[in-house]
């Protein structure tokens, strides 16, 4: 592979991370647009996806154009991180874009697997006479996109399950009694996550004994949507899950499903599922493409069980317990290890 080629779509995939938390349920996409020949080249425009809704990409590329660098566009090239839409969404389609704009070739990491493009965005720019590439790292494409191509691929949300337990292998005081257990910097890199994922998710027990406000108070991002399980419909409306303050979605096995609000008037949803694949396919159809799981051993069991996970993330305190609620069993491949101030972060993922 062309290490210049490489280099570039190095660039547009380090851009398109900047819409992380901003874009779901469009994925994240980079774009850089290079003049000349190997050993000559320049970047005249770069641009990412910003935020759902706004301008793609490509558009924010070419709009970062100088004017006087605008006539060099049938002489350049465009890195794209993800197929040209051909569509018609929130945005006009991009491969029309490029068209327009005589782009001279595109280069691309991966095709989209959504069926209003799946390859359409590519033919169009074909028939158009421009050159095309595609598969350029491809791999840290679907990496980076990997909550989008599983919605995409599976029709499920991404899942991630996550705790923190002490070094003696508990998550919870006895009964269940909430113990801090991770550190300052852990937490605070929690709600990070939080901000970057569509959804965040509790079980009954987690919501009555903990009584979460499952926020980014700790971060400067957006809110998820909040999920609980309820299934006998027995949580307290005083909780501050139902509070009004953000999205709330509530599953029970109730066939008595509706959506209304909560006792402070803020959003709330009640719908029926009888299982966790049932939660999931409806939670695909609500365009959520990410769950962060926070729940206790039980919940968190229920998706290892179902085989109904894809990134595990466990902190590991140098706290004693003694005795309490023993956290799940770790399963999948180890992926990294790092501390996080005095915690050990160790991510998994499904062998």
């Amino acid at each position: 592979m062309n290490e210049s080629m490489n280099q570039y779509m190095r660039r547009a995939l380090e851009l398109a991370t900047l819409g992380r938390g901003s874009v779901s349920p469009n994925p994240m996409v980079g774009c850089v647009i290079v003049h000349g020949s190997p050993g000559s080249e320049r970047i005249i425009g770069e641009g990412w996806h910003q935020r759902y809704g706004q301008a793609h990409a490509e558009r924010n590329a070419i709009l970062s154009i100088r004017p006087e660098d605008a006539h060099l566009l049938p002489e350049s090239t465009a890195y794209v991180t993800l197929e040209p839409c051909s569509h018609y969404g929130k945005q006009p389609p991009c491969a029309d874009l490029l068209i327009e704009k005589r782009i001279g070739r595109v280069v691309c990491c991966n095709d989209d697997p959504n069926p209003l493009v799946a390859g359409q965005g590519f033919a169009k720019l074909r028939a158009a006479g421009i050159a095309v590439e595609t598969g350029v790292m491809n791999e840290e494409g679907r990496r980076l996109n990997v909550r989008f191509f599983t919605a995409m691929e599976k029709k499920r949300p991404y899942i991630l399950l996550k705790w923190a337990e002490t070094s003696d292998g508990f998550i919870a005081g006895e009964g269940g009694r909430p113990v801090k257990i991770s550190g300052d910097l852990s937490d605070r890199l929690v709600h990070r996550w939080r901000s970057e994922e569509d959804a965040i998710l509790v079980g009954t027990n987690t919501a009555r004994i903990d009584n979460p406000r499952l926020n980014t108070r700790l971060w400067p991002g957006k809110n998820p949507i909040r999920i609980v399980l309820d299934r006998t419909l027995s949580l307290p409306p005083e909780l501050h899950l139902f509070d009004g303050s953000q999205p709330t979605i509530v599953y029970h096995g109730s066939e008595s499903a509706h959506e209304g609000i909560s006792p402070s008037g803020g959003p709330l949803i009640h719908s029926f599922a009888l299982s966790l694949m049932d939660t999931l396919q409806d939670l695909h159809q609500r365009n959520v493409q990410s769950i962060l799981v926070e729940g206790g051993t039980t919940l968190l069991k229920s998706f290892m069980e179902a085989g109904l996970w894809d990134e595990m993330r466990v902190f590991r305190s140098r706290m004693l317990l003694g005795n309490g609620i023993k956290a799940p069993v770790v399963q999948g491949t180890l992926v990294s290890r790092e501390m996080i101030g005095d915690d050990e972060l160790s991510i998994y993922q499904p062998q």
